[in-house]
């Protein structure tokens, strides 16, 4: 081999070599972010599902006892999504399904619906929105306790007629200078309590 086929050969070697070590460097990276991003994500809807039933109140961990619900219209989903079962000394304390109002202001919303056994709600949390800054994103439970209003509430109480916003000649109030997002908001809540309603027996299963 000539020295110029040999300076050839040690430089392709040495390509190659950098090749190889960069493409391991970038995997290692992708999957650490990966990671990161899960962890992150994991730790988002904890923290979510812990402001609808706290610590105090169930015994099982949530991330770890869900159950997969087909798409449904009531619920506003286009493909399987989770629910989470509470439990508290083998017995459920609450079921937290997922909710798409897809009639926001300026998109959709996406929220969480924790509904007790007997059918009264025990928190509802928004999840992700793209509401009016000041105005819409008041359903946010760190802007204004108006999420607040549908604790305790059922079907019946209100009355079915009255699941509105005042505006509309409901119960609920609206947000100052915003009547749509919070007409969303009870009208995917009120879906949330029918798809409940509609499917007791498979959501609370032989735990109750």
């Amino acid at each position: 081999m000539t020295s110029l086929g040999a300076a050839i050969f040690r430089g392709s070697i040495g390509l190659g070599l950098f090749a190889i070590i960069t493409a391991g460097l970038i995997a290692l990276t992708q999957v650490s972010t990966a990671e990161r991003i899960a962890k992150a994500q994991k730790q988002a809807r904890t923290k979510a599902l812990l402001e609808i039933v706290p610590e105090n109140e169930h015994d099982n961990d949530l991330l770890e006892s869900a159950i997969l619900l087909p798409p449904s219209p009531l619920l506003g989903t286009r493909e399987e999504t989770e629910a989470f079962i509470a439990t508290n000394k083998g017995q459920t304390v609450a079921i937290i399904l997922p909710v798409i109002a897809a009639d926001g202001y300026t998109g959709e919303i996406s929220a969480i619906v924790g509904i007790r056994p007997d059918g009264t709600i025990q928190g509802v949390r928004v999840t992700a929105h793209k509401e009016t800054p000041g105005l819409g994103d008041k359903i946010e439970i760190r802007k204004s306790d108006w999420i607040e209003g549908f604790t305790n509430k059922a079907l019946g109480t209100p009355a079915e007629d009255k699941w509105k916003v005042k505006k509309d000649g409901g119960h609920f109030d609206q947000l100052t200078g915003a009547t749509i997002t919070p007409r969303a908001i009870v009208g995917s809540v009120k879906n949330a309590l029918i798809y409940f309603k509609q499917n007791r027996t498979k959501l609370l299963g032989p735990r109750t």
